[in-house]
């Protein structure tokens, strides 16, 4: 069973590393290629899309379905309009970038708000009789090959109280009517930040309410930086593993370790576009593994790797131990017999089910990250299998920092199994969406004099509308953004009682 295991991770790593090979960015990443993933923001935020562009790619963009094409080789923050009429492409580069006709449409407003104060709305009376142009003229400068932006101006020409209204009521009329006469997208570079706004404004089930603020504060409390061995528990789709690696930049390791024998689902890193130094730094173990000795851990990888090599001799089988053979030579090794090596697998794997039973006592077959993602039994892998060496460094150092987001999953028993696999004077960050789970786990490594500087961080996030004379917080905000359990972890100098 565990030859039939192993060899399906092989499998799996091998297709991982073609995949990786085949859509790794090229020499210049601030353009797009073939394969990369991008984020597509359209109209201001008002849809965000993820796509692997390719020349076969499409997107439907109001009614219309766009190729594409048209944004491979060109930068990220380049501004595409859709086009309207019917010879019209689809998908085209705008000349000016978005930002700067932002900051000049603020600036005018600055400046005209100044010199004309006196104007209001209050005269204004929605009637839908100030438009002199109907939907019929609309169509017909259509067929005519009109594009949007002169849709926009003819609305706004032909409207009768278009020069009555404040300058920020005709800069919200035009933005309405460009969103649905002449619709942008901008092409933006994912990241964590991107990556983390858009699934907390979509499907914030899928990332465990994982604010962007929240994550920013949880690197930062793990004391993630370069050359760091941060071990990670990642049951939110990968996005805490990708902002790790995002910020390792291809330096130090990611372990992403796992519970039972199937590693949690990441398919946010794929959309990070990471280059395969990056890939090769994310490495996947399970918790038994780690929790091993290192003598045991050495002994259990001479077993494994030892039945190729050995010759089929009883005599030989019986008169070797293998305590007693060098571990340079453990290409020699066989194992002492199949039916040991069978109960021995078999029970790991029961040992390995019973602590996933407690960590989700629901099962893993019924916990979902967000909307009908149900986790499964197939073999997900997020990188490759940790080096022998690597392994070695962490059991005798241990890792340089601890990152738990495991909101379906009890808290206190992952952080009593994997706070002694920190070196000392480690920092820890534990994030959940509730208090509770946090509140009794601090109260147990107070009690077992584990950590020092324990802590629960509530992050708090408030975007501001800055504008003369209409300042003021906007008006849906998210107002909750989880709690984060810090501390760094100490040697408990206190003898246990027998």
């Amino acid at each position: 069973m565990a030859q039939d295991h192993s060899a399906d991770a092989v499998a799996v790593a091998a297709a991982e590393c073609q995949h990786l090979a085949a859509t790794s960015p090229p020499t210049n990443p601030k353009t797009t290629w073939e394969g990369c993933s991008v984020l597509l923001d359209i109209n201001d935020g008002d849809r965000l899309v993820f796509a692997r562009l390719s020349p076969a790619a499409t997107l439907k963009i109001g009614n219309k379905k766009c190729s594409l094409g048209p944004l491979l080789g060109c930068p990220f923050g380049s501004l595409f309009r859709v086009g309207n009429g019917p010879g019209e492409p689809c998908l085209s580069r705008c000349s000016h970038s978005t930002s700067g006709a932002s900051d000049n449409a603020l600036q005018a407003i600055e400046e005209e708000s100044i010199a004309e104060d006196s104007r209001d709305n209050r005269l204004l009376i929605d009637n839908n009789t100030a438009q002199n142009l109907s939907s019929d003229d609309i169509d017909a400068m259509r067929r005519n090959g009109a594009t949007g932006d002169e849709i926009v101006e003819a609305l706004i020409s032909n409207s009768a109280t278009f020069k009555k209204k404040t300058v920020y009521s005709q800069e919200k009329y035009k933005r309405k009517k460009q969103k649905k006469y002449a619709p942008k997208v901008l092409l933006r570079k994912p990241s964590a930040r991107s990556i983390c706004e858009t699934y907390f404004k979509k499907f914030p089930a899928r990332i465990g309410f994982l604010r962007v603020d929240t994550l920013s504060l949880l690197l930062s409390m793990a004391n993630v930086g370069v050359h760091s061995d941060v071990l990670v528990v990642d049951m939110i789709g990968g996005m805490v593993t990708g902002a790790v690696a995002e910020r390792l930049g291809g330096t130090g390791y990611i372990c992403s370790t796992y519970f039972g024998v199937t590693p949690y689902p990441s398919d946010i890193i794929r959309m990070f576009n990471f280059n395969s130094e990056v890939y090769s730094r994310i490495v996947h173990v399970p918790v038994s593994d780690l929790s091993k000795s290192l003598d045991d851990f050495v002994h259990s990888e001479i077993s494994a790797k030892a039945p190729s090599m050995l010759p089929e001799s009883a005599e030989c089988r019986n008169s070797m131990d293998i305590s007693e053979v060098p571990i340079q030579n453990f290409d020699l090794i066989k194992e002492k017999s199949l039916n040991n090596e069978q109960t021995s697998v078999m029970s790991d794997v029961g040992e390995s089910q019973h602590v996933a039973s407690i960590l989700c006592p629901s099962g893993a077959n019924d916990l979902e990250l967000g909307h009908d993602t149900p986790i499964t039994d197939k073999l997900v892998n997020k990188g490759r299998q940790a080096p022998l060496e690597t392994m070695k460094q962490w059991k005798t150092n241990g890792f340089s920092g601890l990152i738990v987001a495991a909101p379906e999953a009890e808290v206190g028993t992952i952080v009593h199994k994997l706070l002694p696999l920190l070196a000392y004077s480690a920092p820890f960050a534990i994030y959940h969406q509730y208090l509770q789970p946090l509140a009794a786990c601090m109260h147990n490594l107070q009690t077992s004099k584990l950590a020092i500087s324990l802590q629960i961080s509530e992050p708090w996030l408030r975007e501001y509308q800055v504008l003369p004379s209409r300042t003021h917080p906007l008006m849906q905000m998210s107002s909750f953004g989880g709690y984060i359990l810090s501390g760094i972890r100490i040697r408990n100098s206190v003898p246990s009682s027998i």
